[in-house]
């Protein structure tokens, strides 16, 4: 979307337009430069101001009273989510169901913010005390959002950091912003003092001075890679973050596998939300005798998704978040195509806003889908000989998220899981599967650090430590 441009005594405004297409869903006011830093201020103030600090007990019963109040508007939210993002209603729902999930899991994981003994008197020096840690606070977080999720995203980045007791400042998706403000809404009709969630709708520039400013203590970043590795940069001295990128998750299949248990979930990890999925399968490695078997039951299983207007209930894949991508993701096919690829279905795009289904046999090792992240509903299935071989060219971007193996021998899942480029790795199931509490994130290009609600929140702390001298002891 285009930013707006202000013109002289106007302040800029932009219009929430539906990735489907149809009435803007609303013209929202952009956020100053002075508005953004007084809202960082007043955080920081109260994170300066430790008698302002929220308790635990008041931490817990301002979330408690949130997540009944999502569950209470889950319908209305999944809708308004499926308008502004366009991930398909019934995904949106379950979207919904996850966070209020999250909220239930931060509030079970503020209990396990605590310390540990340090043993002391274990040496002339260190007699007479004794010495424990705890955890606080780390500071203000700035949490820059991302569309494809735009509800449980920022549960993930803006509940953990209510959880843990830091004020917090979030920049969603300027495609997305309308879930964010209603979640800041409802945050604050369970209790929560305004200034301690505050969300700003700046432009680029703006978001940059906020990542630069020393009040800064945490930034957690969900984009691309090289947006995200500039603002890291940017990070003023201290300052600690989590970066969110994508990826082109391998998933590699050997003859042992079973086609009609895997097939249905490489379907599902490839073209959930339009392949708009960081962890979405996108390069399935599969044994030549199984290759052609494997595609043609991909294609079935694809040109039965019903593609289209993703507030409707019986859509299975709705757009991709701009005009713009479905041009991106019909050129990145063409070169397929023309780097030797079969385009077994789809490869087409219908309308403006969506694209096809489409599964591609053997492109090239050279194309881009080979090597980046489509970020669009394209699944590549290519032959191998060797598992060796299998493995060097799923290792072969520089991308480090999430991978899978389809075997139904024991040793291979050992050894290949080991031998994989991913943070985790499946076994006989599809690259996209995550829940809420588990470790979540990338290295290399895909990421920095780790998500999962209680990590997130243990990264938002600071452990600190008291040492008590005393003859008594």
């Amino acid at each position: 979307m285009t930013e707006a441009t202000p013109t002289r005594g106007t302040r800029a405004t932009f219009e929430v337009t539906p990735p489907f297409g149809g009435t803007p869903l609303a013209t929202l006011t952009r956020t100053s430069e002075e508005e953004a830093l007084a809202a960082l201020k007043r955080a920081h103030a109260l994170y300066s101001d430790r008698t302002a600090w929220l308790d635990a007990a008041t931490r817990i019963g301002i979330l408690e009273r949130f997540a009944e109040r999502v569950t209470a508007e889950a319908e209305a939210l999944a809708l308004q989510a499926a308008s502004e993002g366009g991930k398909p209603l019934k995904d949106s729902r379950v979207e919904i169901g996850r966070a209020i999930n999250g909220i239930k899991v931060a509030c079970a994981e503020i209990a396990q913010l605590h310390g540990t003994e340090v043993p002391m008197r274990l040496s002339e020096a260190s007699a007479h005390r004794c010495a424990y840690t705890y955890r606080e606070p780390r500071g203000v977080v700035l949490a820059i959002s991302a569309f494809n999720h735009p509800f449980n995203l920022i549960v993930h980045q803006v509940v953990t950091a209510v959880a843990v007791g830091c004020p917090v400042i979030v920049k969603p998706a300027t495609a997305t912003p309308l879930s964010c403000l209603r979640i800041v809404e409802l945050l604050q009709e369970a209790g929560l003092p305004a200034d301690w969630c505050t969300c700003v709708l700046t432009e680029n520039s703006v978001t940059t001075k906020l990542v630069e400013d020393t009040r800064v203590s945490f930034m957690s970043f969900i984009g691309s890679a090289n947006v995200g590795w500039m603002l890291r940069s940017k990070l003023a001295p201290g300052a600690t973050c989590a970066l969110e990128h994508g990826g082109a998750a391998p998933v590699i299949v050997d003859e042992t596998a079973d086609l009609d248990r895997c097939v249905p979930l490489l379907a599902r990890g490839g073209f959930y939300h339009a392949g708009q999925v960081c962890v979405s399968v996108q390069r399935v490695y599969v044994a030549r005798s199984l290759a052609r078997a494997l595609a043609e039951k991909l294609v079935a299983a694809a040109r039965v998704l019903k593609v289209g207007d993703p507030t409707q209930p019986d859509t299975d894949v709705g757009p991709l978040i701009d005009p713009s991508e479905v041009d991106r993701v019909h050129e990145w096919v063409g070169e397929a195509r023309s780097s030797g690829a079969e385009v077994l279905c789809g490869g087409e795009k219908l309308g403006a806003s969506c694209y096809a289904p489409t599964v591609l046999f053997n492109p090239s090792d050279e194309a881009r889908i080979s090597r980046e992240e489509v970020f669009g509903p394209v699944v590549a299935v290519y032959t191998y000989d060797s598992m060796d071989e299998a493995i060097a060219r799923a290792n072969a971007p520089d991308l480090f998220f999430q991978a899978s193996i389809f075997t139904q021998n024991l040793d291979t899942a050992l050894s290949v899981s080991r031998r994989l480029h991913g943070m985790t790795v499946m076994v006989n199931d599809h690259t996209a599967f995550r829940v809420d509490w588990m470790p979540f994130g990338g290295h290399r290009q895909s990421g920095l650090g780790l998500g999962g609600i209680g990590h997130s929140m243990r990264d938002m702390t600071l452990e600190r430590m008291v040492v008590f001298h005393s003859p008594g002891l």
